[in-house]
Parts: structure tokens; C-alpha cells; sequence
């Protein structure tokens, strides 16, 4: 059960910060405008009172939060959706007063029930995690739509969390990531001093895959810790499937890219916003399905990778279908990808170690996606 104890909105830190500004969407952006929001769930185990957790935690956390917001303005405002779409275009509008919604929970679940890991229901996370605030309608006939909540709970003596809800279009992982990370790092140092990545390494497990890949296929090039990890998720799904599929379907596997370094002229590691591309393998379900099944998976992504993804001049080609909406993921079986082990969460220390846990609820209302 969790219980609400506070809610406010948490401004940027005035001072430097402009009184107004307005950004546009790009071509990006525009394609996530009616995705649904990207939650993000942070455990942290940090046993603390409530006192302690209200009177010195929160007031800190508040503190932090709004000198990260001076460096991310769009994220204090709102989307500007106008109802006459053909004169008017949508942009991140921020003026200032306008905050970041965030409430402050306590809760008594069993916190090492949560950051176990073990098969559950995905319901008992929902309470820790914000909804987004309404839609309203300003007096200049624009919709306008908040892009990120947060809210922080309490597990007294036990655990903190901090749960993120965000609209895509705002922006992508590496984006809000680097928005997380900021905070987290202004939190622990009290200056704004932003950390370098750590890598995670999980060589033990991943170099098994590459070599049984490279004995079989010795001339494939691309065969990284992503095409190897995802290949063994794909073919193991479609081999334990339940439905009963002809041997010609197409079975599909789609990815997003990171195309800040891909397109030229490159855009800057920083750019705050969209900038996803779009690729997608596909491979007939008799071959995924079969003995080679997992070999057949990595040569199918690697050879996209390959091929489109790291040659600059191809990597857009075939994304201005993304705003018509025409493609044929409704005539495929896919699965997709949500996440990159790129973009390291569990580091993001706000003062208390290292996360706990990391949940990415947003897949749970989608029907095949895996979270990397």
C-alpha cells in the first residue's frame, strides 16, 4: 500500500535561466507524438526513517532537481499541441513557473519483494511510478501536454525509489538518461558535474555466443554484445511460442539507432530531443525456428547493421515512411527492442550507492518487446 504525502511542481532554478523558450520538433520527434509514456522505476537500497528521509532527502532531492531543470528547460514545460494542425506546428514551449510535477510517497510494501529477481505481476510496481498530468487547453486553442512526472517513495528502513514517467517525444534514452544522470550527480556532489559512464562487464556469458557464432559463420563482421544478446532473445521466443505460425511468415525483429554520430553533419553527443532511427531484420519463421535458428538471427541483424547502419548515406533511407505511417510491421510477426546497455541507469547515484533495481514498466502494455 503507498501512501501519498506530498505533491508540488519543482521549477528550474532561477538566476540564469531564460524567461521563455520555445523548441521545435523534428522530424524525430514526430513520429513518437502518440506513443505512450516511457516509465522508468529506480530502486535504491538505502535504509533510512521517515524523518530523516522528509526533513533532509526530499528537501535536497528538490533542491538538485531544480538546478537540473535550469539545464533542461523543455522538461519543465509542455508540448504546445495546436487544434489547427495546418497552420500551426507543435513545439516545446516553456515560460517561466512552469515545473516538473512530483509527488513524495510512502509505502509498505516489501521492498525486497520489488527488487527481487523473480517472475511477478508487473501490477505491484504501478503505485510507484507517476501518471502523466493532464492535457489542457490554453486560451490560444493549443493542447497543452506536460512531458515528464516523478515521484519519489519511500520504504521506511529499508529503500528509496524514484519513478520517472516521460512522452518519448521529448525525447529519447540517451536523452533522458542523461537527464537521470545530471540529477543524480547534482544530488551526491552538490555542483554540476556530470559523471562518465561505467560498462557493465558481462563477457563470461556474451563471448560464449560469439565464438559459437564465429565457428559457424568466421567471415561475419558486426557480431557485437547487442547482436548476439538479442539474437538469443529472438530465437528462444519464437522457438517457445504458443501460436501456431505458417513456416513462410516473416518474423521480424526491429531496433531503434542512435543516429547522433550516424548522419552527417553529425549532430552533438549532448543534442537534447529525438534522434532515432529506425531498422528492422527479418528472417521467414522456419529459419528462426529451426536448429540454426540463433546463428541465422545473428548473421540477419548483423548484416543490417552492416549494411545500413554504419554507412552514413543509408542509415535514413526508408525513414520518411515513419510520419506516413506505411510500412508492413502489420503484415510480420516482430519483436522490438526497448533500452541499450549503452545508457547505464543503475549508476545514476543520487548519494546512495548504486541502483538496486532498474524496472522499464513501459513495455508491459506492448506485446513483444524485451528491455536491454
Amino acid at each position: 500500500m503507498a501512501t501519498l504525502l506530498e505533491t508540488c511542481g519543482i521549477s528550474p532554478l532561477t538566476g540564469n535561466t531564460a524567461d521563455q523558450l520555445t523548441v521545435p520538433l523534428t522530424f524525430f520527434d514526430i513520429p513518437w507524438m502518440n506513443f505512450h509514456p516511457i516509465r522508468r522505476l529506480l530502486f535504491y537500497d538505502y535504509p533510512c526513517s521517515k524523518a530523516y528521509f522528509l526533513e533532509t532527502l526530499v528537501p535536497k532531492l528538490k533542491q538538485s532537481l531544480s538546478l537540473t531543470l535550469k539545464h533542461y528547460l523543455p522538461l519543465s514545460g509542455n508540448l504546445l499541441y495546436p487544434l489547427n494542425t495546418v497552420d500551426e506546428k507543435p513545439v516545446f514551449r516553456y515560460v517561466a513557473g512552469d515545473s516538473v510535477s512530483l509527488a513524495i510517497v510512502e509505502s509498505n510494501n516489501d521492498f525486497d519483494e520489488l527488487v527481487g529477481n523473480h517472475a511477478r505481476d508487473a501490477d505491484q510496481f504501478y503505485d510507484f511510478v507517476p501518471g502523466m498530468p493532464p492535457v489542457k487547453l490554453d486560451e490560444s486553442n493549443y493542447q497543452t501536454v506536460p512531458v515528464i512526472a516523478l515521484r519519489i517513495t519511500l520504504f521506511p528502513n529499508r529503500g528509496i525509489s524514484i519513478g520517472f514517467s516521460n512522452h518519448h517525444c521529448v525525447g529519447d534514452a540517451s536523452s533522458i538518461v542523461g537527464f537521470i544522470r545530471a540529477w543524480a550527480s547534482i544530488s551526491k556532489l552538490g555542483e554540476d558535474e556530470f559523471l562518465a559512464m561505467p560498462i557493465f562487464d558481462r563477457s563470461a556469458d556474451i563471448k560464449k555466443l560469439k565464438d559459437l557464432v564465429l565457428d559457424k559463420k568466421p567471415g561475419l563482421v558486426q557480431v557485437s554484445s547487442f547482436v548476439v544478446t538479442v539474437s538469443y532473445v529472438w530465437s528462444c521466443l519464437v522457438k517457445s511460442g504458443e501460436e501456431l505460425v505458417d513456416d513462410d511468415v516473416l518474423e521480424c525483429f526491429i531496433f531503434m539507432i542512435d543516429l547522433r554520430a550516424r548522419i552527417s553533419p553529425p549532430v552533438p553527443p549532448n543534442y537534447f530531443g529525438n534522434c532515432l532511427g529506425c531498422e528492422k531484420a527479418k528472417i521467414e519463421h522456419k529459419q528462426l525456428f529451426g536448429e540454426e535458428g540463433f546463428v541465422i538471427a545473428v548473421e540477419a541483424i548483423a548484416e543490417e547493421i552492416k549494411n545500413k547502419v554504419n554507412k552514413k548515406d543509408e542509415v535514413l533511407k526508408g525513414d520518411k515512411n515513419r510520419l506516413s505511417g506505411r510500412g508492413e510491421s502489420r503484415e510480420i510477426r516482430a519483436l522490438g527492442v526497448s533500452g541499450s546497455p549503452k545508457f547505464d541507469l543503475c549508476s545514476a547515484d543520487f548519494g546512495w550507492g548504486k541502483v538496486k533495481k532498474l524496472e522499464v514498466l513501459s513495455i508491459d502494455g506492448e506485446k513483444y518487446t524485451m528491455s536491454l
